[in-house]
C-alpha cells in the first residue's frame, strides 16, 4: 500500500482519535463501577505512574528503534487497555488496565511529534498542530454523538468501541505511515539494545541539561501535571454531585455530558481557526507570551470552575477552560521543539517533558484526592486551579528574557 503524506497521516490519527470514550468513561466510572473522588484520582495516578517509569526508556525506543514502529506499539497496547476497561466494571481490574494504557501512552508521547517534526520541518510544525486541533475539535463532534448514541445503548460497549478504534489506528500506521525524517540506526547498534537506548538517554539528558529554556518548560510541566489531575478526573463528578445536571424530561449525564463535548468542540474549532495564520510564522518570544498568557486564562477559569454553585457559570467556566488548554497545547509542542536542535534525540527529550507532566500528576493526585474525600469536589477542583500558579510566574520568567534564561546559561555546560 502507498504511503500517505505525514500531513494527511497525521489529520487522519487526529481525526480518529476523537472516538476515544474519555467522555463517556466518567459517568461509567460514577455510575457502574461506583468510584469515589479518591479512586477517581487513583486511577489517573496508577497510570501516571506507569508513565512515569516508562516515559524516557520508550522515548529513548522510539530514537533507537523509530517512530512508527513506537506509534504502532502505542495505539495496540492502548486500544488494547481501554477494551478491558470497559468489558470488566472493576476498580482493581481498572487501575491495573490503566497502569497498561499509561505504558502504552509512554510510546506514544513525544514520539508522534517528533516524527511530525522530522517529516515536515520545525518551522511548519505550529500550523500543522494548529490545524491538527481544528480537525481534532471538528471530528470530536462527530465521535461525540457515535459515543452518546452507543453509550445510551450500552456504556460498556461505548468503551469497548474506542478501545477498538484506538488498536485499528496502530494497525492502518502499519500500512500508511511514511518515516522518510528519521535515519536507522546502523544494525549492529541496534543488536545491543539496553546499550543503544542507555546511551540515546544518557545524551538527551545532557542536551536537556545544557539547555535552560527546556529546563525552565520541564519546571512549568511538573506544576501543570499537578494541576490537571485533579480536573482531568473529577470534572465531571462535579456536575453530577454538585452543580447539577438540568431536569429536562429523562435525558441521561451521559447526553448533557456529550453536549458539554459539543459546545467545548464547537468554541476551540472557532478559536484554533482564528489562531492557525498566527502561529504559522510565530517568532518563539510570541510563543512564550502565547504560554504566559494562556495559562494564566486557566489558572483563572479552573478556580472559577471549582467555586461554581450555577450550571451556567461552572459551563462558562469549563468552556474556557478547555479553550485555553486546547491552545496550550500546540503553542508548547512548538516551543518544546525549537529548542530541540539535535533530531536524533527528539523524542526522548518530549519524553523527558512527558515524564515531568507525570511526576506533577502523580505527585499531586493523591493529594487532591484526599482534599476531595476530606472538603468535597470543589475544595479539590480549587486547590488544583491554585496549584497552577508557579507555571505563571515560570513563563512570566520566560517571557521577561525573550525565552532565555542567562543566568543558566552563564554556568558551566554539563
Amino acid at each position: 500500500m502507498r504511503r500517505l503524506p505525514a500531513t494527511t497521516v497525521n489529520y487522519g490519527l487526529v481525526a480518529a482519535s476523537s472516538f476515544s470514550p474519555f467522555v463517556v468513561l466518567a459517568v461509567y466510572f460514577v455510575r457502574v463501577v461506583h468510584m469515589s473522588p479518591l479512586q477517581l484520582v487513583l486511577v489517573g495516578t496508577v497510570m501516571e505512574a506507569a508513565i512515569f517509569v516508562f516515559e524516557v526508556p520508550t522515548g529513548a525506543f522510539a530514537d533507537t528503534f523509530g517512530r512508527k514502529l513506537s506509534l504502532i506499539v502505542a495505539f495496540v497496547i492502548q486500544g488494547t487497555a481501554i477494551v478491558v476497561v470497559g468489558a470488566v466494571p472493576n476498580f482493581w481490574v481498572i487501575a491495573a488496565a490503566w497502569a497498561l494504557w499509561g505504558f502504552g501512552w509512554t510510546f506514544e508521547s513525544g514520539t508522534w511529534e517528533a516524527w511530525l517534526a522530522d517529516e515536515i520541518g520545525v518551522e511548519r510544525l505550529p500550523g500543522v498542530l494548529m490545524r491538527a486541533t481544528r480537525i481534532g475539535y471538528a471530528a470530536g463532534i462527530v465521535g461525540l454523538l457515535a459515543g452518546v448514541g452507543i453509550a445510551l445503548w450500552n456504556i460498556q460497549v461505548a468503551v469497548i468501541f474506542g478501545g477498538v478504534v484506538t488498536v485499528a489506528m496502530g494497525v492502518a500506521c502499519i500500512f500508511v505511515m511514511p518515516e522518510t525524517g528519521w535515519s536507522r540506526k546502523p544494525v549492529e547498534e541496534r543488536l545491543f539494545a539496553p546499550r543503544e537506548l542507555a546511551s540515546t538517554v544518557s545524551t538527551a539528558v545532557r542536551f536537556v541539561r545544557a539547555q535552560p529554556a527546556l529546563l525552565l518548560l520541564i519546571a512549568a510541566t511538573v506544576v501543570a501535571g499537578a494541576s490537571s489531575e485533579a480536573f482531568d478526573r473529577l470534572w465531571e463528578a462535579h456536575f453530577i454531585r454538585d452543580v447539577g445536571l438540568p431536569h429536562v424530561g429523562s435525558l441521561d449525564p451521559i447526553v448533557w455530558f456529550g453536549l458539554f463535548g459539543i459546545l467545548i468542540s464547537v468554541v476551540g474549532l472557532v478559536i484554533s481557526t482564528v489562531g492557525i495564520k498566527r502561529l504559522e510564522t510565530a517568532p518563539s518570544p510570541l510563543l512564550a507570551r502565547l504560554l504566559l498568557w494562556l495559562t494564566t486564562v486557566l489558572t483563572v477559569a479552573l478556580v472559577a470552575f471549582g467555586l461554581a454553585h450555577s450550571l451556567a457559570f461552572a459551563l462558562c467556566a469549563l468552556l474556557v477552560a478547555q479553550a485555553a488548554r486546547g491552545m496550550l497545547t500546540p503553542v508548547y509542542m512548538a516551543w518544546l521543539n525549537r529548542q530541540i536542535t539535535d533530531s536524533s534525540v527528539r523524542a526522548t527529550v518530549i519524553s523527558i517533558a512527558g515524564q515531568a507532566d507525570a511526576i506533577g500528576q502523580a505527585g499531586g493526585g493523591p493529594g487532591l484526592g484526599a482534599i476531595g474525600n476530606a472538603f468535597g469536589l470543589r475544595s479539590a477542583l480549587v486547590a488544583g486551579g491554585l496549584v497552577l500558579a508557579p507555571a505563571i510566574a515560570l513563563y512570566g520568567r520566560a517571557v521577561a528574557h525573550h525565552g532565555r534564561e542567562p543566568e543558566l546559561e552563564a554556568l558551566p555546560t554539563p
